[in-house]
C-alpha cells in the first residue's frame, strides 16, 4: 500500500501517552481523550508517498502532528478517530504534519521547521521558569543558513509548540519566525522540568 501524497505511519508505542513509571509503579497522567497534550507525537513510517522530495523512509521514526493519533468525540458524544486513520493503527499522515525524523540516532527536522530547547529565567521577581521567546537551537533546519545548531535564537511570540523528544521538553519553531541570534552572557542554562524526565 503506498500514498500519492501521504505517509503511511503507526505509532511506536501506543496512541496516548498517558502514564509515566515510578519505581515498580506506574502513575496514570491523565483519562481524557480530548488533551492533546498526552497524544502520542512519535510514529513509525510504514509507507512513503509516490511523490516525496523528503529524506524519509520506511521504517524511520518520525515526530507528528498531535492530530494525526487523536480520538475524540463527535457532537452525539459518539467515540471517532482522527481523520487520518486508516485501519489497523495505521493512518496517512500529510507531508506538513511530520516535523522531523530521525537518522543515526538523531533527530533531523524537515524543512520549515526548527527545534528550541527553552533556557532558564534569570530575573530576580520573576515567576517564570524559562525565558519567553527565546532558546538554545537544538535540531536545525538546512535551510535556515544564518545560525548553527547550538545558537540562542528569538522567534515571534505565539511561533513555539511544545514537544517532548527524548525526555526533553522542546518547542517546534517554523524557520521563518525564527527572528533573532543572540549573543550568550555566560549565565544562559538549559531548562528541562523535572516531569519531562522519567525518573
Amino acid at each position: 500500500m503506498k500514498g500519492i501524497f501521504e505517509f503511511v505511519v503507526k505509532p511506536k508505542s501506543e496512541r496516548y501517552n498517558n502514564t509515566k513509571a515510578l519505581g515498580d509503579s506506574e502513575l496514570i497522567l491523565n483519562t481524557e481523550m480530548q488533551n492533546h497534550n498526552f497524544v502520542s507525537r512519535i510514529g513509525i513510517v510504514l509507507a512513503i508517498p509516490s511523490v516525496n522530495d523528503t529524506s524519509v523512509k520506511v521504517g524511520d521514526e518520525v515526530i507528528l502532528h498531535h492530530n494525526v493519533f487523536r480520538r475524540f468525540r463527535d457532537i452525539r458524544g459518539v467515540e471517532k478517530n482522527s481523520k487520518s486513520y486508516y485501519k489497523d493503527d495505521m493512518f496517512f499522515v500529510a507531508v506538513d504534519q511530520i516535523f522531523a525524523y530521525k537518522k543515526d540516532g538523531e533527530w533531523v527536522p524537515l524543512k520549515g521547521f526548527n527545534f528550541i530547547k527553552p533556557i532558564k529565567e534569570r530575573r530576580m521577581f520573576s515567576i517564570d521558569f524559562e525565558r519567553p521567546l527565546m532558546g538554545i537551537l537544538k535540531y536545525k533546519d538546512t535551510s535556515l543558513k544564518v545560525m548553527t545548531k547550538g545558537d540562542l535564537v528569538g522567534f515571534k511570540p505565539g511561533a513555539e509548540y511544545e514537544f517532548l523528544i527524548d525526555e526533553e521538553k522542546l518547542y517546534r519553531v517554523p524557520t521563518n519566525l525564527i527572528t533573532i541570534k543572540y549573543e550568550y552572557q555566560g549565565n544562559e542554562e538549559e531548562y528541562n522540568p523535572s516531569w519531562a524526565q522519567s525518573s
